[in-house]
């Protein structure tokens, strides 16, 4: 068990939160008003992000201006949403250069497209790459687009907590590989993973890869220009906080966009759109990867999410994960280990995104009764309670408050009381 010489005190979350850069855009996110002692404390902006106050206002603004009074002719400047947003999370997120990123279709519609174009480019290789303890969508394309090409799966094996080892991802890469798909945060542990260095060792062995940055957008330092990247994907709805359903991203780099050829031939990424002319040639650029029309009022949400985190910083918003994880670690160790509650997720904080999951026989049971208290987590099989703590509008008390309920349930024995079986989803 570890153990820690001195419990961080309430009164120290406070001082954290009075030093904090970032504590004014904690007031730019609906639901942040309440200071009472039985306020909801939101831990789960992992999986889907606090609304910003200015979305309401974006999305009227396209609907009653635009939608209503422009009609068809709004189309004009819509067209270039998609490429004009990708450039915003590009430059002030990701890290990628202008013309290389763009919001398009779904994460697992654009995992598809990059992975198929990805594995055609690399010819006489039968082998896809993926983690075994990856996020389920990822293994499934894989596992897909394998089957429908007569090609071969090879599951690396990760540590449920501590994540990917690359000396043994190095091990699996050789001259059969095309395409190794991985997340920069694993979705349960949330360990981080180095791009950089996969993306060296996928290269020397000839093969691209393919990134997830769904749990890493908008938490952590991507940098996908200086680490070489060849491809990413990844959500919106959550660090980025463009609402539910809300459409993805995909990211090529430059060197290789006239290379690649996506397999959904749609009329959005055709090289002359209006001429609709009888045969398909792509366009130029990432527009090649578009494929239908866009969903043009959920990008208006999108676009207020990226602008919000790149006015924040990347590296300040990542800064601050770590610090409100570290709490969070420091309290578990100091009042919940004693009721069986496991750290399952890296100890040390550069090694992680910002979610930490703390392992107990009854996770299930004790996400209930937090939600029952008014702290909303999440569940993550076989036996993990996922925090995340989004550092835009999270606080350091929230994060104190939060853990303290969670003592009280498990000192009182609240969980008890709830189903052990999974009733629903949360």
């Amino acid at each position: 068990m570890h153990t820690t010489s001195a419990v961080p005190t309430r009164a120290a979350a406070a001082a954290l939160d009075d030093a904090d850069p970032l504590a004014c855009f904690r007031a730019r996110f609906t639901g942040t008003d309440d200071e009472g002692p039985d306020r909801v404390l939101y831990l789960d902006g992992n999986s889907l992000g606090r609304m910003p106050r200015d979305t309401p206002a974006a999305l009227a603004r396209v609907a009653e201006q635009e939608w209503a009074q422009g009609l068809v002719g709004s189309w004009s400047g819509w067209v270039e949403h998609a490429t004009r947003i990708g450039d915003a999370l590009a430059a002030g997120v990701l890290g990628a250069r202008p013309g290389e990123v763009m919001i398009s279709d779904t994460t697992s519609v654009d995992l598809y497209k990059l992975l198929v174009a990805a594995a055609d480019a690399r010819p006489g290789r039968d082998v896809l790459v993926c983690c075994a303890d990856d996020f389920p969508t990822d293994r499934y394309v894989v596992a897909g687009v394998a089957a429908q090409r007569g090609m071969q799966v090879r599951e690396v094996p990760a540590h449920i907590d501590e994540g990917l080892d690359t000396g043994v991802l190095s091990a699996a890469l050789d001259e059969r590989v095309a395409v190794l798909v991985l997340s920069q945060v694993a979705y349960r542990s949330g360990a981080l993973v180095d791009v950089a260095a996969v993306t060296a060792l996928a290269r020397e062995a000839g093969a691209l890869v393919v990134w997830d940055l769904s749990h890493a957008a908008g938490a952590v330092v991507a940098d996908l220009g200086a680490s070489g990247a060849d491809l990413a994907v990844g959500c919106t709805y959550k660090h980025l906080n463009g609402g539910p359903g809300a459409p993805a991203f995909l990211y090529v780099r430059r060197e290789l966009q006239e290379q690649l050829r996506q397999p959904i031939w749609g009329w959005f990424g055709a090289a002359d759109q209006f001429e609709m002319g009888p045969v398909y040639d792509p366009a130029p650029g990432i527009e090649r990867f578009a494929v239908g029309t866009p969903p043009v009022l959920a990008m208006a949400a999108v676009e207020v999410g990226v602008a919000l985190v790149a006015e924040a910083g990347i590296e300040r918003v990542q800064a601050k994960g770590r610090a409100l994880t570290d709490l969070l670690v420091a309290l578990a160790d100091a009042w919940l280990a004693e009721h069986g509650v496991a750290l399952a997720s890296p100890r040390d904080a550069t090694r992680r995104g910002a979610h930490v999951s703390l392992a107990h026989p009854h996770a299930w049971q004790l996400t209930q009764a937090l939600i029952a208290r008014g702290v909303v987590p999440d569940f993550r099989t076989p036996d993990r309670l996922r925090l995340g703590p989004a550092p835009l509008y999270t606080r350091f008390v929230d994060v104190w408050d939060a853990m303290e309920r969670l003592r009280d349930v498990l000192a009182t024995g609240a969980h008890e009381s709830f189903p052990a079986e999974r009733t629903r989803v949360t």
